[in-house]
């Protein structure tokens, strides 16, 4: 495909879902169109999540994605679609395994193994959900960011430009954006779409796996935010996990509790639990970025 996509505006529910659902061309084979990122390049969250929709579409019914591990081999441009292929590893009695590869011009920008399982009764345990203040007695993050609507105009407009219209989120602490002070690496964020609509569970983790690339690797600026504010910060995903333990609602508020345990050799490490508002454990992330400050 070599031809330009033009800009799109995205702001419902129903047309983030139509981005995610894949046009089909081949049996393994797909294409897609690009969420409008403010910052010119593809968005992870939307290959993350169109790359599981492409997988999940080869896959038997009764079988459920349970895992999937991606990386970010080159900056997708937010002008050209991206194209999907499926391999399809295994069939198996209890789990199905596929990759998936996005191609933007012939290369190769994504590639990704996920992994599903058939329904099974087993073992069941889980950490505890952190107590912290609930989503009610927040401001949104868009409240957080008017913060800087006279410091930094450009910022601030770029900010609101790339919010996810059709979801509504809200920090629990100052979100690393607009921290000026060194912070511990941890950050705490209740998140929702803002309609309520029947979904499957497929198209829910879809959803997630979208909503998981927003403000995790942000965590692992908080501790440099001193230096980053003074020089220039270059952040980009290299690799993203995630792990679905249980089914959700995410017309509920859902609690990301994010942390990073270790930043080195300019890239950051970031890990996320997202509990649901009854504390129970739906889905663990990992993420490691390049965390370049600029000299």
């Amino acid at each position: 495909m070599d031809f330009k996509k033009k800009e799109i505006i995205m702001e419902s529910l129903a047309e983030l879902l139509s981005l995610l659902n894949l046009k089909k061309q081949s049996e393994t084979k797909y294409i897609g169109d690009n969420y409008p990122a403010s910052w010119g390049r593809v968005f992870g969250g939307q290959v993350l999540a169109q790359s599981l929709n492409a997988a999940y579409d080869t896959v038997p019914k009764n079988r459920i994605a349970h895992s999937m591990h991606g990386y970010f081999i080159l900056s997708g441009d937010i002008n050209f679609p991206v194209v999907y292929e499926v391999d399809k590893i295994r069939d198996g009695n209890s789990f199905t395994t596929r990759r998936v590869v996005a191609y933007q011009n012939n290369k190769a920008i994504f590639n990704m193994a996920a992994s599903f399982q058939k329904k099974e009764e087993g073992v069941n345990h889980q950490i505890v959900a952190p107590n912290i203040l609930p989503p009610e007695v927040l401001r949104t993050d868009i409240q957080q960011v008017e913060l800087l609507k006279d410091k930094n105009p450009n910022y601030y407009e770029s900010l609101k430009k790339s919010h996810p219209k059709m979801f509504e989120f809200k920090p629990v602490e100052i979100m690393s954006h607009i921290e000026t002070k060194n912070a511990i690496p941890f950050s705490h964020i209740w998140f929702k779409t803002k309609e309520k609509k029947i979904l499957t569970l497929p198209e829910k983790q879809q959803l997630l796996a979208f909503a998981s690339d927003i403000g995790l690797l942000m965590t692992a600026t908080k501790p440099h935010r001193e230096q980053i504010n003074e020089r220039p910060i270059f952040i980009a995903s290299i690799d993203h996990a995630m792990w679905f333990h249980r089914d959700f609602d995410i017309d509920d508020w859902l609690l990301y509790a994010m942390d990073s345990p270790s930043a080195s050799s300019a890239r950051g490490f970031t890990r996320g639990n997202i509990f649901s508002k009854k504390g129970i454990l739906i889905s663990s992330v990992t993420q490691e970025g390049l965390v370049r400050i600029k000299r």
